[in-house]
Order: structure tokens, then sequence, then C-alpha cells
């Protein structure tokens, strides 16, 4: 039996963390909190190996990215499916369009109004650009992870996070005008 008192600082320490991975790839503050919490009780059945352990968030996070990633697939239904990109060449025939990506996104933010402009833009992003985008940038798996993971082809998730960045870009140049960035 684990101690209440330790898991409640093991909480207290863990619970904005877990939080701001679930919404950030679901993209609903209600199934994030139902997620968090799925996720606390994973760990407090395994805290007695938890309590001491320096790989506790980690843990915590990987849990946490996985039931989200386990919540989107259930509601696959609300995802849009499409199919790799092709383009025509000058000679008519098709090829696979290859979209790069920058290895960054410029995360440097001033303010906690940019921060929160940010999150607003992000969790506007439709299910599959913002899944694939969080997935690349807040939890650092490369595209083959996150097709892998989600069961979609690789195109789809250079697509998805060229587009997911595009999108922000264009949202969010007004505000970085306007404050001088």
């Amino acid at each position: 039996m684990s101690d209440p008192v330790q898991f409640e600082a093991f909480v207290r320490a863990y619970q904005d963390m877990v939080f701001s991975t679930a919404v950030r790839l679901l993209g609903n503050e209600t199934e994030a909190q139902d997620v968090a919490q799925e996720a606390f009780l994973r760990a407090w059945n395994h805290f007695a190996d938890l309590s001491g352990s320096r790989t506790a968030g980690g843990w915590l996070k990987t849990v946490t990215r996985n039931l989200c990633l386990n919540h989107l697939q259930r509601h696959r239904a609300r995802w849009k499916v499409f199919s790799d990109f092709t383009r025509e060449d000058e000679d008519g025939s098709e090829r696979e369009l290859e979209i790069a990506a920058p290895d960054t996104l410029q995360d440097t933010l001033l303010t906690a109004d940019q921060r929160e402009l940010v999150e607003r833009s992000l969790a506007r992003l439709p299910d599959d650009q913002r899944v694939a985008l969080s997935l690349y940038h807040f939890e650092d798996m490369d595209y083959a992870e996150i097709a892998t993971r989600l069961g979609v082809s690789l195109g789809k998730v250079k697509t998805d996070i060229f587009r997911a960045r595009e999108t922000l870009r264009k949202r969010l140049q007004p505000a970085r005008e306007s404050m001088g960035v």
C-alpha cells in the first residue's frame, strides 16, 4: 500500500506536466483532465516503484502520452483521413510530394500572453495536425516514430506537421508584428 501523503506530494509535483502534455495532444481541457486522472491512477498502482525513482517523471509523461494517443485512436472517426499527397511532374507522371520541415519551431516566448496565444492557436488546429506537431516538438518523437504510433504514413506525418506550422505561422504573424518580434 502506498503512502497517501507522499503520493499527494508526487501529484502536486507532476500535475502541471501531466495536464499540459494531455491538453497539447488532445486539444480539450476536459478530456485532458480525464487522461491526467487516469495517468495518476496508474501511478498510484505503481507508486511503490515510482516513489524513489529518478525516472518517475519520464515514466509519467510516457504513460500520459500513451493514454492520450489511445484516446485519440478510439475517437479516430473525428480525424480527417487523407492519403499521401502526390504531385504531377512536368512529364505528367505522379510522385510523392516531399515537404521539408524546419528542425525546430521557434519556441522563444517573451510573455505569458504570447504563450497563451500559442496554446490557443495550437488547440484550434485540426486533431491530426496538432497531435503530430505536439509529438514532434513537445515529446521529441521523430517522424517515423509518430507515423508508426499513429498508424499513418510518413508522408502524412510530414504533411500534417508542415500544415500545422504554416497555420500557426499565419495565425501568429500579426501578433508577432504587433509585439515587434
